[in-house]
């Protein structure tokens, strides 16, 4: 990956996305294969902050999509991508989704959020 497009955490993010999905454990390899391929070209996209698909640590057929935008128009133009909708349609028609749930939040203000250090 070129250090050069990698963004910082402390650009401005308009909008943040958490969603999680929990697959049947016959179909996770398959989900992983769906999404995988999109994660670094959208991560790289102008006005997308972050972009990352983690496997919860508990729950292996359980996966966090954690994605953070500049603005309304980038979230539309990924969206639209087809790059997006190749994703969304593998993971969909192939995949037995058994749970998924997202929220969207517009963020009003942005503060460094790592823990305080110890004494």
């Amino acid at each position: 990956m070129e250090t050069s497009n990698v963004k910082s955490r402390a650009t401005k993010t308009a909008f943040i996305f958490n969603s999680y999905y929990r697959v049947h454990p016959e179909d996770r390899q398959k989900f992983v294969d769906a999404v995988a391929e999109h994660i670094p070209p959208t991560a790289q996209m102008p006005g997308c902050v972050y972009y990352v698909f983690a496997a919860d640590i508990f729950d292996p057929n359980t996966f966090h999509l954690s994605e953070g935008w500049e603005d309304e128009d980038t979230i539309e133009r990924h969206h639209r991508s087809d790059l997006f909708q190749e994703a969304l349609k593998k993971a969909t028609t192939s995949v037995r989704i058994l749970e998924n749930q997202g929220q969207r939040y517009e963020i009003a203000a942005q503060a460094d959020g790592r823990p305080p250090r110890l004494s």
